[in-house]
């Protein structure tokens, strides 16, 4: 292995060479081209952890490899995030204050994702709940139509929901008699 040293690369050429054998070496150059690192996280997804501000292409280029490289960059744009959380819903537990853009793409990719996300909005935990109920369970006090959308797509998501609201149980009487029965024989 050849010994690298913390230096200013200047040629493309120079910089390929420090990164030809140990791709993690990309540390060692101040100012790397973008087209090194694009190589680089192109050939290991995870060298994303070893540029210093990589461009938002770069960025691009690394979630595309593999989304959960998310994980490695500060501060990532929402273009980033939604290509992170495209690749798997469930990145978004390494994105710090998504926008309700990202929320909701991570949420339709699968409703449980939801359990990722501080405080989502009333649009994002009806997204959530739309598919499958039970996604209620990961929603901490969820507002009475929330409620409501969740015991529609699935009566038994009444045991997730802590003290629903007497509408919420009017509906499941409607709607559901079995369950409602079931709910209160177990109360």
């Amino acid at each position: 292995m050849k010994y690298v040293k913390k230096n200013n690369y200047k040629s493309i050429e120079e910089q390929l060479e420090v990164v030809k054998d140990v791709g993690s070496d990309i540390k060692y150059i101040h100012n790397s081209s973008e087209k090194v690192q694009l190589q680089e996280v192109t050939t290991d997804k995870y060298n994303i952890k070893n540029i210093r501000n990589p461009s938002e292409e770069v960025q691009l280029q690394a979630v595309a490899q593999c989304g959960d490289s998310i994980r490695y960059i500060d501060n990532p744009s929402e273009a980033v995030q939604l290509k992170a959380v495209s690749r798997w819903g469930e990145n978004i537990k390494y994105i710090h204050n998504p926008s309700e853009a990202v929320q909701l793409k991570a949420v339709r990719k699968c409703g449980d994702n939801i359990r990722y996300i501080r405080n989502p909005s009333q649009a994002v935990q009806l997204k959530a709940v739309s598919d499958w109920g039970n996604d209620i369970q990961y929603i901490r006090n969820p507002s009475e139509v929330v409620q409501l959308q969740a015991v529609a797509m699935d009566g038994d998501s009444i045991r997730y929901i802590k003290n629903p609201s007497e509408k919420v149980l009017d509906f499941l009487y409607k709607n559901h008699r079995d369950v409602f029965n079931e709910y209160f024989e177990k109360l």
